[in-house]
Protein backbone atom coordinates (compact mmCIF):
# COMPACT_ATOMS: atom_id res chain seq x y z
CA UNK A 1 0.00 0.00 0.00
CA UNK A 2 1.11 3.54 -0.40
CA UNK A 3 2.28 5.64 2.02
CA UNK A 4 -0.18 8.62 3.08
CA UNK A 5 1.19 11.18 0.88
CA UNK A 6 -0.34 9.67 -1.87
CA UNK A 7 -3.65 10.31 -0.08
CA UNK A 8 -5.54 11.86 -3.08
CA UNK A 9 -6.81 15.34 -3.22
CA UNK A 10 -9.67 14.17 -4.81
CA UNK A 11 -10.58 11.63 -2.27
CA UNK A 12 -14.12 10.33 -1.74
CA UNK A 13 -15.66 7.32 0.02
CA UNK A 14 -18.62 5.02 0.18
CA UNK A 15 -20.12 7.23 2.22
CA UNK A 16 -19.77 10.53 0.20
CA UNK A 17 -21.31 9.45 -2.83
CA UNK A 18 -25.51 9.95 -3.67
CA UNK A 19 -28.11 7.33 -4.08
CA UNK A 20 -26.55 6.67 -7.62
CA UNK A 21 -22.91 6.02 -7.17
CA UNK A 22 -21.38 8.86 -8.61
CA UNK A 23 -18.93 10.90 -6.42
CA UNK A 24 -20.65 13.46 -4.30
CA UNK A 25 -20.52 17.22 -4.73
CA UNK A 26 -18.26 16.51 -8.03
CA UNK A 27 -18.29 19.67 -10.43
CA UNK A 28 -19.00 20.19 -13.86
CA UNK A 29 -22.30 18.23 -14.01
CA UNK A 30 -25.50 20.88 -14.97
CA UNK A 31 -29.08 19.66 -15.19
CA UNK A 32 -29.71 17.60 -18.04
CA UNK A 33 -25.95 16.42 -18.51
CA UNK A 34 -24.98 13.28 -17.09
CA UNK A 35 -21.10 12.52 -16.88
CA UNK A 36 -20.21 10.95 -20.03
CA UNK A 37 -16.56 9.72 -21.74
CA UNK A 38 -14.49 6.99 -23.10
CA UNK A 39 -12.14 4.20 -22.62
CA UNK A 40 -8.97 6.36 -23.60
CA UNK A 41 -5.13 4.97 -24.21
CA UNK A 42 -2.35 5.68 -21.23
CA UNK A 43 0.61 5.67 -24.01
CA UNK A 44 3.04 8.07 -23.10
CA UNK A 45 2.00 7.86 -19.18
CA UNK A 46 -1.06 7.52 -17.53
CA UNK A 47 -1.43 11.47 -17.50
CA UNK A 48 -1.84 11.80 -21.11
CA UNK A 49 -5.14 9.65 -20.57
CA UNK A 50 -6.66 13.10 -19.21
CA UNK A 51 -5.78 14.68 -22.25
CA UNK A 52 -7.00 12.52 -24.59
CA UNK A 53 -10.62 12.55 -22.70
CA UNK A 54 -10.45 16.00 -22.46
CA UNK A 55 -9.44 16.26 -26.25
CA UNK A 56 -13.77 14.33 -26.60
CA UNK A 57 -15.10 17.06 -24.49
CA UNK A 58 -15.30 14.36 -21.63
CA UNK A 59 -16.61 14.42 -18.27
CA UNK A 60 -15.42 10.67 -17.32
CA UNK A 61 -12.69 8.68 -18.72
CA UNK A 62 -11.58 4.94 -18.47
CA UNK A 63 -7.97 3.41 -18.61
CA UNK A 64 -6.43 0.38 -18.09
CA UNK A 65 -3.52 0.87 -15.71
CA UNK A 66 -1.33 -1.81 -17.02
CA UNK A 67 -1.26 -4.23 -20.17
CA UNK A 68 -4.93 -6.21 -19.71
CA UNK A 69 -3.48 -8.96 -21.77
CA UNK A 70 -0.31 -9.35 -19.78
CA UNK A 71 0.23 -10.77 -16.01
CA UNK A 72 3.09 -8.34 -15.51
CA UNK A 73 2.69 -5.68 -13.14
CA UNK A 74 3.62 -2.57 -14.66
CA UNK A 75 4.38 -0.85 -11.29
CA UNK A 76 3.23 2.63 -9.98
CA UNK A 77 5.66 5.18 -8.74
CA UNK A 78 4.92 8.33 -7.34
CA UNK A 79 5.73 10.77 -10.50
CA UNK A 80 3.38 8.57 -11.84
CA UNK A 81 0.69 9.39 -9.60
CA UNK A 82 1.46 12.69 -8.64
CA UNK A 83 1.72 13.65 -13.32
CA UNK A 84 -2.05 11.74 -13.39
CA UNK A 85 -3.26 14.08 -10.32
CA UNK A 86 -2.03 16.64 -11.61
CA UNK A 87 -3.42 16.69 -14.85
CA UNK A 88 -6.49 15.26 -13.43
CA UNK A 89 -6.95 18.31 -11.36
CA UNK A 90 -6.41 20.73 -14.12
CA UNK A 91 -9.19 18.85 -16.40
CA UNK A 92 -13.18 18.68 -16.64
CA UNK A 93 -12.71 15.41 -15.81
CA UNK A 94 -15.17 14.23 -13.21
CA UNK A 95 -15.32 10.39 -13.39
CA UNK A 96 -12.29 8.13 -13.41
CA UNK A 97 -12.44 4.42 -13.72
CA UNK A 98 -10.00 1.74 -14.31
CA UNK A 99 -11.04 -1.89 -15.93
CA UNK A 100 -8.70 -4.27 -14.38
CA UNK A 101 -6.74 -7.04 -17.17
CA UNK A 102 -8.90 -9.79 -19.22
CA UNK A 103 -6.62 -12.18 -17.75
CA UNK A 104 -8.16 -12.50 -14.34
CA UNK A 105 -10.62 -15.46 -13.06
CA UNK A 106 -11.35 -15.16 -9.18
CA UNK A 107 -13.98 -17.46 -9.90
CA UNK A 108 -11.71 -20.10 -11.21
CA UNK A 109 -11.16 -23.66 -9.46
CA UNK A 110 -7.42 -24.18 -10.54
CA UNK A 111 -5.36 -22.84 -7.87
CA UNK A 112 -2.44 -21.64 -9.91
CA UNK A 113 -5.01 -19.58 -11.96
CA UNK A 114 -7.08 -18.14 -8.98
CA UNK A 115 -3.51 -17.00 -7.22
CA UNK A 116 -2.21 -15.07 -10.24
CA UNK A 117 -5.73 -13.47 -10.49
CA UNK A 118 -5.99 -12.68 -6.97
CA UNK A 119 -2.25 -11.30 -6.89
CA UNK A 120 -3.12 -9.09 -10.25
CA UNK A 121 -6.19 -7.94 -8.82
CA UNK A 122 -4.84 -6.81 -5.70
CA UNK A 123 -2.07 -5.07 -7.26
CA UNK A 124 -4.98 -3.25 -9.86
CA UNK A 125 -7.10 -2.40 -6.87
CA UNK A 126 -3.39 -1.00 -5.32
CA UNK A 127 -2.85 1.33 -8.04
CA UNK A 128 -6.28 2.56 -8.28
CA UNK A 129 -6.37 3.94 -4.87
CA UNK A 130 -2.84 5.15 -4.86
CA UNK A 131 -4.13 7.59 -8.24
CA UNK A 132 -7.77 7.70 -6.43
CA UNK A 133 -9.79 6.62 -9.28
CA UNK A 134 -13.68 6.46 -8.47
CA UNK A 135 -14.35 3.13 -9.98
CA UNK A 136 -12.51 -0.41 -10.55
CA UNK A 137 -14.55 -2.68 -13.29
CA UNK A 138 -13.47 -6.25 -13.14
CA UNK A 139 -15.59 -9.30 -14.99
CA UNK A 140 -17.20 -11.86 -12.68
CA UNK A 141 -15.19 -14.70 -13.78
CA UNK A 142 -15.65 -18.13 -15.49
CA UNK A 143 -16.95 -21.05 -13.64
CA UNK A 144 -14.60 -23.53 -15.76
CA UNK A 145 -15.48 -26.20 -13.38
CA UNK A 146 -18.75 -26.42 -13.99
CA UNK A 147 -19.95 -25.54 -10.13
CA UNK A 148 -21.47 -21.97 -10.51
CA UNK A 149 -22.29 -21.19 -6.99
CA UNK A 150 -18.69 -22.77 -5.42
CA UNK A 151 -17.80 -20.11 -8.65
CA UNK A 152 -19.26 -17.01 -7.08
CA UNK A 153 -18.27 -18.13 -4.01
CA UNK A 154 -14.80 -17.89 -4.83
CA UNK A 155 -14.80 -14.64 -6.54
CA UNK A 156 -16.95 -13.22 -3.67
CA UNK A 157 -14.27 -14.33 -1.03
CA UNK A 158 -11.53 -13.04 -3.02
CA UNK A 159 -13.21 -9.15 -3.98
CA UNK A 160 -13.77 -9.20 0.22
CA UNK A 161 -10.11 -9.95 0.99
CA UNK A 162 -8.82 -7.57 -1.48
CA UNK A 163 -11.45 -3.76 -0.83
CA UNK A 164 -11.19 -4.98 3.03
CA UNK A 165 -7.31 -4.73 2.54
CA UNK A 166 -6.84 -1.95 0.19
CA UNK A 167 -9.02 1.21 2.53
CA UNK A 168 -9.59 4.32 0.23
CA UNK A 169 -12.27 5.61 -2.80
CA UNK A 170 -12.21 2.78 -5.40
CA UNK A 171 -15.38 1.10 -5.48
CA UNK A 172 -14.99 -2.13 -7.34
CA UNK A 173 -17.51 -2.69 -10.33
CA UNK A 174 -18.33 -6.11 -11.23
CA UNK A 175 -19.57 -6.22 -14.88
CA UNK A 176 -22.74 -7.69 -17.05
CA UNK A 177 -21.48 -10.34 -19.22
CA UNK A 178 -22.60 -11.90 -22.64
CA UNK A 179 -22.60 -15.17 -21.06
CA UNK A 180 -20.22 -16.98 -23.89
CA UNK A 181 -18.75 -20.29 -22.64
CA UNK A 182 -18.48 -20.51 -18.57
CA UNK A 183 -18.84 -16.70 -17.56
CA UNK A 184 -20.40 -15.59 -14.74
CA UNK A 185 -22.81 -12.69 -14.58
CA UNK A 186 -24.37 -12.47 -17.43
CA UNK A 187 -27.96 -12.81 -15.13
CA UNK A 188 -28.98 -10.45 -13.08
CA UNK A 189 -29.57 -12.87 -10.50
CA UNK A 190 -26.35 -14.22 -10.66
CA UNK A 191 -24.67 -10.90 -10.15
CA UNK A 192 -26.75 -10.25 -7.24
CA UNK A 193 -26.04 -13.64 -5.48
CA UNK A 194 -22.19 -12.72 -5.98
CA UNK A 195 -22.94 -9.06 -4.45
CA UNK A 196 -25.04 -10.71 -1.79
CA UNK A 197 -21.97 -12.84 -1.04
CA UNK A 198 -19.64 -10.22 -0.06
CA UNK A 199 -20.10 -9.49 3.64
CA UNK A 200 -21.46 -5.94 4.40
CA UNK A 201 -18.55 -3.48 5.31
CA UNK A 202 -17.19 -4.77 2.44
CA UNK A 203 -20.28 -4.71 -0.15
CA UNK A 204 -20.49 -1.05 0.98
CA UNK A 205 -17.77 -0.66 -2.01
CA UNK A 206 -19.33 -2.74 -4.57
CA UNK A 207 -21.79 -1.99 -7.31
CA UNK A 208 -21.92 -3.04 -10.94
CA UNK A 209 -20.99 -1.70 -14.16
CA UNK A 210 -23.85 -1.95 -16.84
CA UNK A 211 -22.57 -2.93 -20.57
CA UNK A 212 -25.43 -2.59 -23.27
CA UNK A 213 -24.07 -5.00 -25.73
CA UNK A 214 -23.54 -8.15 -22.66
CA UNK A 215 -26.99 -6.86 -21.62
CA UNK A 216 -28.36 -7.58 -25.42
CA UNK A 217 -26.39 -10.25 -25.83
CA UNK A 218 -27.68 -12.29 -22.95
CA UNK A 219 -31.14 -11.37 -23.63
CA UNK A 220 -32.29 -8.74 -22.31
CA UNK A 221 -34.34 -6.58 -24.73
CA UNK A 222 -32.59 -2.85 -24.45
CA UNK A 223 -33.60 -2.32 -27.70
CA UNK A 224 -37.79 -3.23 -27.82
CA UNK A 225 -38.68 -2.93 -23.63
CA UNK A 226 -35.34 -0.29 -21.89
CA UNK A 227 -37.91 0.49 -18.94
CA UNK A 228 -39.01 -3.77 -17.98
CA UNK A 229 -34.74 -4.13 -18.51
CA UNK A 230 -34.10 -1.07 -15.87
CA UNK A 231 -37.14 -2.68 -13.71
CA UNK A 232 -36.10 -5.90 -13.61
CA UNK A 233 -32.26 -4.71 -12.82
CA UNK A 234 -33.66 -2.14 -9.92
CA UNK A 235 -35.96 -5.70 -9.10
CA UNK A 236 -32.91 -8.38 -8.73
CA UNK A 237 -29.62 -6.09 -7.45
CA UNK A 238 -31.32 -2.49 -6.88
CA UNK A 239 -30.47 0.72 -8.64
CA UNK A 240 -28.63 1.99 -5.81
CA UNK A 241 -25.77 -0.60 -6.87
CA UNK A 242 -26.16 0.90 -10.47
CA UNK A 243 -22.64 2.69 -10.81
CA UNK A 244 -21.27 3.34 -14.59
CA UNK A 245 -22.89 2.15 -17.76
CA UNK A 246 -20.48 0.80 -20.71
CA UNK A 247 -21.99 2.25 -23.86
CA UNK A 248 -21.93 -0.34 -26.73
CA UNK A 249 -24.38 -1.57 -29.39
CA UNK A 250 -23.98 -5.08 -30.50
CA UNK A 251 -22.76 -6.51 -33.68
CA UNK A 252 -24.78 -9.78 -32.76
CA UNK A 253 -28.50 -10.17 -32.00
CA UNK A 254 -30.41 -10.47 -28.95
CA UNK A 255 -29.59 -13.78 -26.76
CA UNK A 256 -26.64 -14.46 -28.83
CA UNK A 257 -24.60 -14.48 -26.15
CA UNK A 258 -21.23 -12.87 -28.09
CA UNK A 259 -19.52 -9.84 -27.26
CA UNK A 260 -18.69 -7.86 -30.48
CA UNK A 261 -19.17 -4.28 -30.09
CA UNK A 262 -20.41 -2.14 -32.16
CA UNK A 263 -20.75 1.64 -33.10
CA UNK A 264 -23.61 3.33 -31.37
CA UNK A 265 -26.63 3.08 -33.61
CA UNK A 266 -24.44 0.70 -36.11
CA UNK A 267 -25.16 -2.13 -34.45
CA UNK A 268 -28.20 -4.50 -33.04
CA UNK A 269 -29.42 -2.08 -30.82
CA UNK A 270 -29.82 0.61 -32.56
CA UNK A 271 -31.08 4.28 -31.62
CA UNK A 272 -33.50 3.26 -29.95
CA UNK A 273 -31.95 2.01 -26.66
CA UNK A 274 -29.30 4.45 -26.77
CA UNK A 275 -32.08 7.37 -26.33
CA UNK A 276 -34.08 5.91 -24.14
CA UNK A 277 -31.00 5.15 -21.40
CA UNK A 278 -29.73 8.90 -22.29
CA UNK A 279 -32.90 10.39 -21.89
CA UNK A 280 -33.60 8.93 -18.51
CA UNK A 281 -33.32 11.43 -16.11
CA UNK A 282 -33.63 9.64 -13.31
CA UNK A 283 -30.24 7.79 -14.37
CA UNK A 284 -28.17 11.45 -14.79
CA UNK A 285 -25.92 10.31 -11.93
CA UNK A 286 -24.88 6.93 -13.58
CA UNK A 287 -21.73 7.76 -15.57
CA UNK A 288 -21.43 6.38 -18.88
CA UNK A 289 -18.13 5.05 -21.01
CA UNK A 290 -17.92 4.30 -24.28
CA UNK A 291 -15.79 1.15 -25.71
CA UNK A 292 -16.79 1.34 -28.96
CA UNK A 293 -14.06 0.65 -32.05
CA UNK A 294 -11.05 2.71 -32.38
CA UNK A 295 -10.70 2.09 -36.17
CA UNK A 296 -7.21 3.95 -37.60
CA UNK A 297 -8.34 7.35 -35.71
CA UNK A 298 -9.22 6.86 -32.33
CA UNK A 299 -10.40 10.09 -31.36
CA UNK A 300 -12.34 11.14 -34.41
CA UNK A 301 -14.46 7.33 -33.79
CA UNK A 302 -14.96 8.49 -30.23
CA UNK A 303 -16.20 12.05 -31.11
CA UNK A 304 -18.34 10.89 -33.48
CA UNK A 305 -19.63 8.38 -31.11
CA UNK A 306 -19.99 10.36 -27.83
CA UNK A 307 -21.61 12.97 -30.43
CA UNK A 308 -24.03 10.32 -31.25
CA UNK A 309 -24.78 10.05 -27.88
CA UNK A 310 -25.00 13.86 -26.93
CA UNK A 311 -27.56 14.16 -30.11
CA UNK A 312 -29.49 11.68 -28.89
CA UNK A 313 -30.34 12.82 -25.51
CA UNK A 314 -32.37 15.82 -27.04
CA UNK A 315 -31.52 17.89 -24.35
Amino acid sequence: MSDETETTTRETTAGDRDARGAPDGAGGLEAGEPWLGAHVSIAGGLDRAVGRAEELDATALQIFTGQPQRWADPGLGKADVEAFRSALEGSDIQVTVSHDSYLINLASEKEDLFEKSERAFRSELDRCVRLGLDYLVTHPGNATGGDRPEALRRNADALARAIADHPGPTTVLVETTAGSGTALGWRFDELARLIEAVPGPQRERLGVCLDTCHAYAAGYDLREDYGGVMEEFDRTIGLDRLRLFHLNDSRHPRGSRKDRHADIGEGELGDAAFAALMGDRSLDRVPRVIETPKGDDATARDRANLGHLRALAGR
